[in-house]
């Protein structure tokens, strides 16, 4: 038996999310702590990458605020992450698209993916 694995399998506390890729524009609503109070932020971007397995597992979504590109790191297993909303499939052939990190304009859109 892999003790690590075991240890995981203890502390799981993984919510169940919809199956989402790089390339996809997705909503994560992040719960944030000012103060006493407590209120849930929306982050709206598209997924450049998911890295790691199990209680490690990350992703990273890039957005525009204004002209500037903002980028997060969030672990799948976070209590913070309410839910996951995914608003566009998109249509990459890259499992980490960080060339996009240098587009702007037209050619920094993503094809979407038609689902018959």
């Amino acid at each position: 038996m892999d003790l690590i694995k075991v240890a995981e399998d203890q502390f799981n506390t993984k919510k169940e999310f919809p199956k989402f890729a790089a390339g996809d524009t997705i909503t994560i609503h992040y719960k944030i702590k000012e103060g006493n109070k407590e209120r849930i932020q929306n982050f709206r971007g598209v997924v450049l990458q998911r890295k790691g397995n199990g209680l490690k597992e990350t992703f990273t979504v890039r957005k525009m605020s204004g002209n500037i590109g903002v980028e997060r790191i969030f672990p799948i297993a976070s209590p913070f992450i309410d839910k996951i909303d995914i608003n566009k499939k998109g249509r990459v052939r890259r499992a980490r698209i960080f060339y996009l990190r240098d587009l702007t304009g037209k050619k920094a859109r993503i094809q979407e993916k038609r689902l018959i």
